[in-house]
């Protein structure tokens, strides 16, 4: 019986001390984190907007006789001079027309001519009272009426030889001639209530123009009220021009000028640059980017942008501190600034900003940090 009784308490006691052995602790993970120092530098804020190309002179061609379009003497897409030869319209009508004056006014010639050979005859018998006054006021209105037939005709032919000149129409700028909307053989309006048969357009210097809205720039009004020396007048602004290419156009530009009226409809008001285009290397109708520096902080906190993590309205950085540990820390932005953000509180310049990315990291855990190279500089716009 003793046995017995001995035999399943040894085998418990065996039990409980094989499962405290199965038992292992796991080890403590350390996760490497990568980190950047919260810089601090007085940065200038440029703003981006899309604007579209312009010559600057794109002049419309428009027939100003109708007819059929008898030659072409120009290529499309080409180089005009001021004054080159483009179209030439049939003139035949309008010699004729012509023709038609110079007979007309040779009429009225003759016509004045026999009313001043009557008045001279009629004059000095009125004055020896042969006639009477009401002779002579006769004479003298029949001469007045054909004066003014000559001057009338005289007038008719000179419209007619105008009208001879706008068959042939010359270039009235110089500049790049596009792809003409008639050709030889086609019949063109003289009303000049339709399409233009071709445009001109000089673009050694181009413009471009784009919208800002009526915020910004109520914005940059009180900015330049607030500190005259930062903000200067829209004439000294440097502009700078983002092809679609993204590359960075090579000549800058200036502010030209501000329309006199915000639209109604878009709230925006449109305002336009000029720019350099010795190279010809801007055609009009471009969609391009304009950058211009809008605004300056001075002594900014930056970091970089992935840093930052955004949870609907709510903004924060994970700070690690001299213990190697990561906290979540709220923050306030400002702009961003190539691919830098500026936090305007809640974060120090030298403040090392961790980039967590999705990890889950929790606070007390410690981390292994290593510096991400990061030349906060060479990000800035220029």
């Amino acid at each position: 019986m003793f046995k017995t009784r001995i035999l399943p308490a040894l085998v418990l006691v065996t039990g409980l001390f094989g499962c405290s052995s199965n038992k292992e602790e796991k080890p403590v993970l350390t996760p490497d984190v990568q980190y950047v120092t919260a810089a601090q530098r007085t940065v200038p804020v440029y703003t981006e907007y899309v604007g579209q190309t312009l010559g600057i002179s794109d002049v419309e061609i428009r027939s100003r006789v109708e007819g059929w379009v008898m030659s072409i003497h120009f290529k499309e897409g080409d180089r005009v001079q001021k004054g080159q030869l483009l179209y030439v319209i049939d003139d035949q009508p309008i010699r004729t027309k012509i023709d038609a004056a110079e007979a007309r006014l040779a009429e009225t010639k003759t016509m004045m001519t026999k009313a001043k050979a009557d008045l001279d005859r009629v004059e000095p018998l009125a004055r020896m009272n042969a006639l009477s006054q009401r002779d002579l006021d006769a004479a003298r209105a029949n001469y007045e009426a054909a004066r003014n037939e000559v001057d009338v005709a005289d007038a008719q032919l000179r419209n007619a030889r105008l009208e001879l000149s706008y068959t042939r129409i010359l270039a009235p700028i110089g500049g790049i001639i596009g792809i003409s909307d008639v050709q030889v053989g086609d019949f063109v309006n003289g009303s000049g209530m339709g399409k233009p048969i071709n445009t001109i357009s000089s673009t050694g210097t181009v413009r471009v123009r784009f919208p800002v809205s009526e915020n910004e720039y109520l914005l940059f009004q009180a900015r330049k009220r607030a500190d005259s020396s930062r903000v200067t007048s829209l004439s000294e602004i440097p502009v700078y021009l983002v092809l679609s290419d993204g590359s960075r156009y090579a000549e800058a530009g200036r502010l030209d000028l501000a329309n006199r009226q915000v639209d109604a409809a878009t709230g925006s008001l449109l305002l336009q640059a000029v720019f350099q285009n010795n190279q010809g290397l801007i055609r009009p109708g471009q969609y391009v980017k304009v950058r211009f520096q809008t605004d300056e902080y001075q002594n900014a906190v930056l970091v970089p942008q992935q840093t930052v993590n955004q949870v609907q309205s709510l903004f924060q950085v994970f700070v690690l501190n001299d213990s190697n540990k990561v906290a979540p820390r709220v923050v306030q932005p400002g702009p961003r600034v190539g691919s830098n953000w500026i936090i305007t509180s809640g974060l120090k310049a030298g403040e090392k900003v961790a980039l967590v990315g999705s990890a889950s990291i929790q606070p007390q855990v410690t981390v292994k940090p290593s510096a991400m190279p990061w030349n906060f500089d060479s990000t800035l716009p220029q």
